[in-house]
């Protein structure tokens, strides 16, 4: 399944930025990226089973808005998916609950982050050390 979207992996965790045209999905991973992670794909990525992989002669790239296509750095070929993040919604809670999205009969994490400008070291950290369910 091919999603017109940008992938990331952190520590070899695959996340998957969903949104709109002008949402924040490159953006949002150049930010993860300055906190480490590497790019999987910037603006459209392979969902094989549960791995987000990078199309085939994809460039190395990333467009940073109004500066314009920067090297990505480290490339990650493929990641098993473990966070979808959309940006197309906002959360409303201000302490939401595990949200999870179905995709291929696997219960994956979801963030609702529409307007959410500082989420990047959020998402490093819920990624690195994970969620408390209270």
């Amino acid at each position: 399944m091919y999603f017109h979207a940008t992938a990331v992996a952190v520590g070899g965790r695959g996340v998957l930025i969903l949104g709109p045209s002008g949402s924040g999905k490159s953006s949002l991973a150049l930010a993860l990226l300055a906190h480490g992670a590497e790019l999987i794909c910037d603006d459209g990525v392979w969902l094989d089973g549960l791995d987000l992989t990078r199309p085939d002669g994809a460039p190395d790239l990333i467009e940073a808005r109004g500066v314009g296509l920067l090297h990505a750095g480290p490339i990650c070929p493929r990641a098993p998916l473990s966070l979808v993040v959309d940006l197309d919604r906002a959360e409303t809670d201000r302490l939401p609950p595990r949200r999870l999205v179905h995709i291929h009969n696997q219960k994956v994490e979801l963030i609702l982050a529409a307007g959410q400008v500082t989420l990047a070291p959020t998402l490093i950290h819920l990624l690195r050390y994970g969620r408390a369910d209270l």
